[in-house]
């Protein structure tokens, strides 16, 4: 078997990936470097002088050629082979009648616990947000901690605001239901280890990225201060930085994206050091029902993962792919058809224009940048 083309597809808030053989099979994966579809579409077609010709099955020998043949790496060349990589595990299913998790080490859970996320512009709101999705099923909820334009206000107005919305939630829910807060890599220090200690008796399951994600050394210096577990590592994009993350022991939940970070190949790699250490999964999953496809495979197949975003789609954005896996009581399915379980409706990703972020900036009351 060989492969004749792939092929990026720009479509939506999406880069999709089709690989072609010379069988009839066709593969599908999807890029996760959301900020940057464009570029990552153009490292895809790059790639493919390389991977054109070769079999597709030899999938651990291609991320290695392609990882450490270049001096330079970065974000947008590893969600480009991360795309293609979980293409060809997908072809691999499909050659042998198999799903992705089988070709993994088979099932070590039978459905995928997801979590939904909490919003609104009011406290009442998010409280009537939370209450919804408990109804729904949902056993696990997170949030983030703050309202439009806080960046605006003081840090102290800031922690009582927070207080306020984390306090609402759990009125609303009780403490049964596991909660997390997600603040955007977006606090100093200080603010970061202010906000911790003020939330710690709602009993959180996790503090997701209070600091940029640059130093290591900020991180350790704030988890000194406070005993809520961290989430990091959704802006990670290879196995070195995680395994850094893992051993400082900074956080207690690692954050890898399998369309980021390697795709299968890779993060199952980083999934069995975080193993190791007693490290929980924490998937950061941002994408078409294509993503939501691989990730289930993903999460099946790992002892210690923990639940990844919902992330609920339109009509038209579950339009494209043939079965999009459903969502049921907080669970997302796990079918067992070939591959990764979906195909991409090229027609369908045709009707959608593709949309691109825009640079605005989030200022504080003095005009700096904020985060």
């Amino acid at each position: 078997m060989k492969i004749t083309q792939i092929k990026p597809i720009l479509t939506d808030r999406y880069l999709l990936v089709r690989v072609y053989t010379d069988k009839d099979i066709v593969g599908n994966g999807e890029a996760g470097y959301w900020e940057h579809h464009g570029t990552t579409a153009e490292h895809i077609r790059s790639l493919s002088n390389y991977f054109v010709g070769k079999d597709p099955r030899t999938i651990e020998h291609h991320h290695q050629t392609v990882s450490r043949n270049t001096h330079f790496s970065g974000i947008a060349l590893s969600a480009a082979l991360s795309a293609i990589d979980i293409a060809l595990w997908d072809i691999l299913g499909k050659s042998v009648g198999l799903p992705v998790y089988q070709l993994l080490g088979g099932k070590c859970r039978d459905k995928i616990r997801v979590f939904e996320n909490v919003g609104g512009d009011t406290i009442e709101a998010r409280a009537e947000s939370a209450k919804r999705s408990v109804a729904n099923g949902f056993t696990t909820l997170r949030t983030t901690p703050f309202f439009r334009d806080f960046e605006k206000r003081e840090s102290t107005s800031n922690v009582t605001q927070a207080i306020e919305i984390v306090a609402a939630i759990r009125d609303a829910v009780g403490f049964e239901i596991d909660l997390g807060v997600e603040i955007h890599r977006n606090l100093q220090t200080d603010e970061a280890i202010t906000l911790a200690k003020a939330l710690q008796p709602y009993r959180l399951k996790y503090y997701e990225d209070p600091l940029p994600p640059r130093s290591a050394e900020a991180h350790e210096y704030i988890a000194k201060h406070f005993d809520i577990p961290m989430a990091l590592g959704e802006r990670c994009h290879d196995i070195f930085q995680f395994k850094d993350l893992i051993d400082r022991q900074l956080a207690a939940f690692i954050r890898s994206d399998p369309s980021i970070a390697g795709g299968f190949t890779q993060t199952r790699k980083i999934a069995g050091i975080a193993e190791a250490a007693a490290v929980q999964i924490f998937p950061h999953l941002m994408g078409s029902p294509v993503n939501h496809a691989a990730f289930a495979h993903f999460a099946a197949s790992i002892p210690n993962y923990y639940a990844m975003e919902a992330g609920l789609h339109t009509t038209a954005q579950r339009s494209l792919v043939e079965k999009p896996f459903e969502i049921s009581g907080g669970y997302r399915e796990l079918p067992d058809r070939p591959g990764i379980g979906v195909e991409i409706n090229e027609e369908a990703a045709a009707e959608i224009a593709a949309s691109t972020p825009m640079l605005k900036g989030n200022f504080a009351a003095d005009g700096s940048v904020a985060h």
